[in-house]
Parts: C-alpha cells; sequence; structure tokens
C-alpha cells in the first residue's frame, strides 16, 4: 500500500477547538478496537501436567516468568521525515531517558497555535536515534502514534505505521483502527489474513470476512464461538445484526456502548444504525469525509478536523467548493461565502474579491480556520492590487502565511510591529500592547530559560523541544513569561521559522484555549 500524502498534510495547521472532546490530553487513546491478540508460542503456553505427574512447587502461585528478545529489532527510529527536512539531529532522543520522553510524549495538551501544532507533529514523524533505555516493544514508537492519533492525524499516523510494518499485535491494532475510519479497511482485512504475526479476534475476524464476501464462513464462526463462550453477549448482539440485519426490522436499536470503538462503530453503520461522528473523539470525524456520507456530514467533520489541524485548507476548500448549497444558515451560508470568494480569486477580479474576501474571513475566523485559509489564498491575495480595507485584510491574512516575511517587506504600510516580527526584528517603539510585549522580549533581551538551554546543551533537544511546546501552551492561556521563554527557546536552537509564525499567531489569532 503507497503512502498516504503525510508531508504535506503534517505542514497544515489551524486553531484547536475549545470542545472538551477536542482539547484532551493526547494519551487519551481509549477507544481502540481489540481487534487483534498476540499468537500464542511455544514460549508463552502452559502445558497441562498429566494427572500423575507429582506437583513441582508447595503452592498454586504461578511463578513470574520474563521473556526478553535478544537483539530485537524495535521501531522507535522509525520516522517519515529526515533531518534534511526537519532541521533536527538524529540525536534528538539518543541521550533522554526513554520512559522520560514518552511522559512527556503523552503529557503533551493539544496545542494552542497552529505553528505549536506543526511542530509536535515534526517531532513525532521524525527520523531519529531511539533514546536510552529504549526496549523492542518499542513504546516510545507507539506513544508517538497514539499522538498522532489524539491530534486526528490519520493519514500520518498510518504513513508511520505502514512505514514500521504492521506484523505486532499492537502496531497492526493501530493500523486496522486507522483504516476502519478512514475507509481502506479491506486492505487491513487483507493484511490481517496474510500477517503470521498478528491473529485477529473473532470480531475483527467476522468483519473481514462479511467483508470480503464470505458471509457463510463468518456466520459459523459467530455460531461456533457463541457456543464456546468467546464473544460477549454486547458482541453477539451486534455481530448478529451484521450478519443478518433483515432480522431485527422494527426492532429497537442496541442500547449506545460505554466505549465506541471503530469496529463498533463501523459495525453499527453497516446494521443502519450509525453513531452521529460529533459526539466521539476527533478521529472518528475522518469517518465522514468519506464518499459515502453526505455533503452535510463531510462539511461538519471537515470544519471539526480543520479547526484542529487535522486536514490541509486544500481540503477543506475542496468540501466547500464540491457542490452548489441547496439551504442557508450555518455552514451553508459559510460554504457560499467561500465559493463566491473563491470564484472572484479564480476570475483574479480585484474588485470582487475586496467586495467578497471580508465575509469569507468572518466565515473562517468563526470556526478557527484562519490558518488554512491563508495557506490556500495568501499568495493569490498577495498578487492582486488590492486598496483600503481590503489590502489590510489582504496583508493580515499574507502574515499567516508561510510567505510572511515576503508579505511584510512588501508592505511597507503594514502594522510596523507585526511586520517587524515577520522579518525577526520587531521594532520596540512600536510595541503597544501587553502581547506585543511579550513576544518583543522573546527577540530581544530575554534568555532562554536555563532548564531548557540545559537540556539541550545535554543533547537532550527532543526532551527540551516537548517542553517548550508545553510551555508555549500553558503560557498561551496566561503566562506571558512562559511565551516569552519558549518563543526565545526555539530560537536560540535555530528554530526561528516556528519562533515567528508562533508569535505572528499570537498576536492575530485573538482567542483562548
Amino acid at each position: 500500500m503507497k503512502h498516504k500524502a503525510a508531508l504535506i498534510l503534517f505542514m497544515s495547521v489551524v486553531p484547536l477547538a475549545g470542545t472538551a472532546q477536542d482539547a484532551a490530553p493526547l494519551s487519551a487513546i481509549d477507544w481502540l478496537s481489540e481487534s487483534v491478540v498476540e499468537p500464542p508460542t511455544s514460549q508463552n503456553q502452559r502445558p497441562r501436567p498429566p494427572v500423575d505427574e507429582p506437583p513441582v512447587t508447595g503452592d498454586a502461585s504461578t511463578p513470574q516468568i520474563t521473556v526478553t528478545p535478544l537483539d530485537a529489532p524495535s521501531n522507535d527510529p522509525v520516522g517519515l521525515l529526515a533531518s534534511d527536512v526537519t532541521g533536527l539531529p538524529k540525536s534528538l532522543w539518543s541521550s533522554s531517558d526513554v520512559d522520560t520522553v514518552i511522559a512527556l510524549t503523552q503529557a503533551q495538551a493539544q496545542p494552542s497555535l497552529p505553528a505549536m501544532r506543526e511542530m509536535l507533529v515534526t517531532l513525532l514523524l521524525a527520523e531519529a536515534d531511539p533514546p536510552r533505555g529504549a526496549r523492542p516493544e518499542a513504546s516510545l514508537f507507539l506513544a508517538r502514534v497514539d499522538a498522532l492519533l489524539a491530534l486526528g492525524a490519520l493519514p500520518q499516523a498510518q504513513s508511520l505505521l505502514e512505514a514500521a510494518g504492521t506484523d505486532d499485535a499492537e502496531t497492526f491494532r493501530r493500523y486496522f483502527d486507522v483504516a476502519l475510519l478512514t475507509g481502506t479497511e479491506n486492505d487491513a482485512c487483507t493484511m490481517m489474513d496474510n500477517g503470521a504475526g498478528v491473529a485477529p479476534t473473532y470480531p475483527a475476524r467476522i468483519f473481514c470476512l462479511a467483508r470480503s464476501g464470505d458471509w457463510r464462513t463468518a456466520a459459523l464462526t459467530l455460531n461456533t464461538h457463541r457456543v464456546l463462550g468467546d464473544v460477549t453477549p454486547a458482541e453477539e448482539a451486534l455481530l448478529t445484526r451484521f450478519l443478518d440485519a433483515d432480522l431485527f426490522e422494527g426492532e429497537a436499536p442496541l442500547p449506545p456502548p460505554d466505549r465506541t470503538t471503530p469496529l463498533q462503530f463501523r459495525l453499527r453503520e453497516a446494521i443502519g444504525e450509525p453513531m452521529p461522528t460529533r459526539e466521539l473523539p476527533l478521529p472518528f470525524a475522518h469517518a465522514d469525509l468519506r464518499n459515502i456520507t453526505g455533503w452535510k456530514a463531510q462539511l461538519d467533520a471537515a470544519e471539526r478536523l480543520s479547526r484542529a489541524g487535522a486536514i490541509s485548507g486544500s481540503e477543506l476548500l475542496g468540501f466547500y467548493t464540491a457542490r452548489e448549497p441547496s439551504a442557508s444558515g450555518g455552514v451553508w451560508d459559510r460554504v457560499a461565502d467561500i465559493q463566491r470568494f473563491d470564484a472572484a480569486v479564480s476570475a483574479d477580479d480585484a474588485e470582487a474579491v475586496a467586495r467578497h474576501l471580508p465575509a469569507a474571513w468572518d466565515a473562517m475566523t468563526s470556526i478557527r480556520a484562519e490558518v488554512p485559509f491563508a495557506s490556500v489564498y495568501g499568495d493569490m491575495l498577495a498578487d492582486l492590487s488590492l486598496t483600503g480595507d481590503a489590502k489590510e485584510l489582504a496583508v493580515t491574512i499574507g502574515l499567516l502565511s508561510s510567505q510572511y516575511e515576503a508579505v511584510a517587506q512588501a508592505n511597507p504600510t503594514a502594522d510596523p510591529f507585526l511586520a517587524g516580527v515577520a522579518r525577526g526584528f520587531p521594532d520596540p517603539v512600536a510595541a503597544q500592547t501587553d502581547r506585543e510585549s511579550t513576544v518583543l522580549a522573546a527577540f530581544g533581551p530575554a534568555d532562554p530559560p536555563e532548564a531548557l538551554t540545559a537540556l539541550a546543551d545535554e543533547g537532550k533537544l527532543g526532551e527540551a523541544l516537548l517542553r517548550a511546546i508545553s510551555d508555549f501552551n500553558a503560557g498561551y492561556a496566561g503566562d506571558p513569561e512562559a511565551v516569552t521563554g519558549a518563543l526565545s527557546f526555539f530560537r536560540s536552537v535555530g528554530l526561528e521559522d516556528t519562533a515567528r509564525r508562533a508569535a505572528l499567531q499570537y498576536l492575530l489569532l485573538e482567542r483562548r484555549t
């Protein structure tokens, strides 16, 4: 299977929604399906002794047995982004303790601003030597994947899993669930059938048999293991309806599960009892992007994922322009506003652009999608001969794009402090607000926090960057000194672009987490 366009998608970042679900800690991956189990091997099977064999111990307790594979390869170094892409050394983690890096990865909150999300995703996707104490079970690799899943970055997580190989239970478990949510489950089922390293649980096996058209074997499998007690009553009820929904026509829907997994989600969808993804963790929203869902559901999911930075601006635009809206209000008004603006830009009509730009910008601001909007239209707006308020707004949008420095240089009448930040030399005289003073300190006299620089000096750059991201996120909620310290540290280790983009977003995107 070919890798998805992860290297393009991960660069698109936008402010995050303030909902409780979407703001959950990155370690909260409690929705994974129990789709595979470790296959029994000669080491972990315990043979039953003959009944006439004398006991070998004086009590009935089970002895502790530890099995340590010798020289087993680990997935911890696997990544999608090489050092020449990230600008980060391969020794990113090598001087840190593996448990410390895992704990820091799991403790990350949802990023406060796009630049912080991009920095975090870069760390999660980077190729790097493993930390001290890395183990064959690749706990850090799995923590990185789980963090990507929590961010809603399913294409990137899928590509990372494919790069590592999916021949162990914990890796394939994640791959299988990503496939269920992105509509590539047939490939996952084929891999499950052909993979010697994983053994499917009975619900997963029955699902894949039915997907392949072998309904008879699926039904036989369910009946056999129902008799043996290998499936729970809830699994039995769901799988029975999945295999023959007509038998239950007119009956009340099944009660909602206490914990919805991707496999349960797809089984319920198949029996005509779909679960709204807006009530489920962020990654489930990807399921509504599939062609089998209605346009309204696609739009709602695309906006939710865009708020979380999980899809690119071009993808969001693709859903907005897919067809003509047939209603008004809410998302339909945003669709109409974007379509009118996009048509004006496509026609290179400066007058029409000036007329429709404010409404389009308001639409994107209302869903916190300013940065993806800027990523799509920033360059186009810079090439148009706009004047007045439209010109000022176009400059703001340009400063939120990747071409922020060029925009500042081409517009001498732009806000002097913002233009200075974009060039890396903010004017102290132009600083008028508390936030501007916070940013000014990071680009001026403030030294990076000693704790972070000490880690970097010890070769623990990745650990220091994770802590700096956490500091910035905490500071964004009301601690200016933490924001100054994080920005100053990014600059001190050569991440100037990250610092400038974060500073511009901090100044231009007026919101609270």
